[in-house]
């Protein structure tokens, strides 16, 4: 953020900011708009539990995976005309998911969401550095940011649980098609084209690098957490690792590398990063054991279900201003703190739940976590996004959403590991003998569902109240992880985030190209250098 204000965003940029937040929530939908969704996806295509979790994985890994790739072309072909291209891949891959016909296809068509949602993602954010100059005006713009994009993770469940009611699975990946036309229409005459002056060739040795990183290590942690120990899985987190090495080798030789080291290296940037990852990890990670408590062991229908687990935005609604009243007022690292801490003591509440615990218990809960996690993810992206320089906005941002993505698509596979670990154990001897496919009960919660409707109703039931307690006390295990988790991603806040929102006004520039700045150096040919950062 600067120390004198800049230059203050009109009605233009206001609305500008209302249409770059349509693919931003409906990228953020695509996360969890298939909680609800996957017990018809398992009747229809049957999945078998690996592949259940990949269906729900692969979007977020491919979009986490991606994401540093598409913020550096962004900077490149400049962020509105990576909207449009995204919009488009978006809208194809949502008709192709809807009418999968076997599992295999549906995880492959959910990574090219995955790549549609990286070319949409890094752009929006990085826009808002660029259209709000003025240091407060851009901290209402991210708070707005923040919002929608939490919003959108609460509402996928909501809008999947709304269509299910009336039309078949495929429906919630049909309900984009709409909006990415809007999309395409609005953005050319609304949103204008950024590029930054000191672009570069584009990098495809890093853009591969930076994928084959991730990914390798993703499926690694995933697997292991899931199984143990194995070669396979340990291989991959292990061959990653060395090829991020060798990524950030290469960022450090190149002209013009895809991530700015040196920004990443500075407390008032990597740090938010940091903070951001472990709070979607939390939040992510945990969203898939409400609505399935809400569904499979209270019961409720999916639209029921959806509406319920809108309760805890009433958390978000007090938590968040309340956060932004008191960072004008103490050092922010002591809210962002504050906020963690808060989530982790929903977590622990969490714990408590049991299959007849009343509902008010579990929403409150869940209330106070969301409330804690969304104040410490608005404060962190503020100051993020402040300590970027507009010319390097778009791999900024993508560097941000990456640690996001990275984090709900781990939060999702470990936290959902240890819950379906605690689930198969406790299934182990509780299935009665001579339950046909024994082995899918014991698999998953889904599994117990389906087969429980075959069988008797006395062995149904059976069947169903072991599995349903077992999931509840999953779900508490992977409460005692996330609220670990927040707890540690609270000290790290308190203890090395100190001071960084002044260190972001000292080393900010006063001067910021705007609009019409970076779309006539975009198109003028070679720049000299712009002024040095102080």
């Amino acid at each position: 953020m600067e120390n004198t204000p800049g230059p203050r965003a009109g009605r233009r940029e206001w609305s500008a900011l209302a249409v770059l937040m349509l693919p931003l929530l409906l990228v953020s939908m695509d996360i969890s708009i298939l909680y609800f969704a996957i017990p018809y996806i398992s009747q229809d295509l049957e999945p078998t539990a690996t592949q259940q979790l990949w269906i729900l994985d692969m979007y977020g890994f491919v979009l986490a995976g991606l994401l540093i790739t598409m913020g550096a072309l962004g900077d490149r072909i400049g962020r509105r005309a990576l909207v449009l291209a995204g919009a488009a891949v978006f809208g194809a891959a949502s008709v192709a998911a809807a009418y999968a016909h076997s599992a295999e296809l549906l995880i492959a068509v959910r990574a090219f969401l995955g790549l549609g949602g990286a070319a949409l993602m890094p752009s929006t954010l990085a826009l808002i550095r660029n259209l709000f100059r003025d240091a407060k005006q851009r901290g209402k713009a991210v708070t707005v940011w923040t919002a929608v994009m939490t919003t959108g993770i609460s509402l996928g469940p909501v809008v999947s649980g709304l269509l299910l009611e009336h039309f078949w699975w495929g429906s919630v990946f049909l309900i984009n098609l709409p909006a990415m036309a809007l999309l395409l229409v609005l953005v050319p005459f609304l949103v204008p084209e950024f590029k930054s002056p000191r672009r570069g060739r584009f990098d495809l040795l890093s853009a591969a690098l930076s994928l084959a990183a991730l990914l390798p290590v993703i499926y690694g942690i995933k697997e292991m957490a899931q199984h143990g120990y194995e070669p396979l899985p340990a291989l991959g987190i292990t061959s990653g690792l060395v090829l991020g090495f060798f990524f950030v080798r290469r960022q450090q030789q190149v002209a013009h590398p895809m991530i700015d080291l040196g920004l990443l290296s500075r407390r008032a940037f990597g740090g938010p990063v940091v903070a951001n990852l472990l709070a979607m990890f939390a939040t992510v990670g945990m969203a898939v054991f409400l609505t399935q408590y809400l569904q499979s062991v209270r019961g409720m229908s999916p639209f029921e279900a959806a509406l319920w687990s809108l309760v805890p935005a009433a958390g978000v609604a007090v938590m968040a201003p309340t956060a932004a009243v008191l960072a004008q007022r103490v050092d922010r690292a002591y809210v962002m703190g504050g906020g963690f801490l808060v989530s982790a003591c929903g977590f622990l509440w969490l714990t408590q739940v049991r299959t007849d615990t009343a509902l008010w218990v579990t929403l409150a809960a869940a209330s106070v976590y969301a409330g804690g996690l969304v104040a410490a993810m608005t404060l962190a992206n503020e100051l993020a996004l402040g300590a970027a320089p507009p010319e390097r906005a778009g791999s900024a941002a993508a560097v941000l959403e990456s640690g996001q993505e990275l984090g709900g698509a781990l939060g999702m596979a470990i936290l959902g590991s240890i819950g379906a670990a605690v689930y198969s154990r406790d299934m182990a001897d509780a299935v009665p003998a001579g339950v046909p496919q024994a082995d899918a009960v014991r698999e998953t919660l889904g599994g117990a569902t389906t087969v429980a409707a075959r069988l008797p109703a006395d062995t149904a039931k059976t069947v169903l109240s072991a599995a349903r307690d077992a999931f509840t006390h999953g779900m508490g295990f992977a409460a005692v992880g996330a609220a670990t988790v927040m707890a540690a991603a609270g000290l790290f806040s308190l203890v090395l985030l100190r001071g960084t929102g002044k260190a972001a006004l000292s080393t900010t520039p006063h001067a910021e190209p705007g609009p019409a700045d970076l779309t006539q150096a975009a198109h003028a040919g070679p720049h000299p250098p712009e002024r040095a950062r102080p």
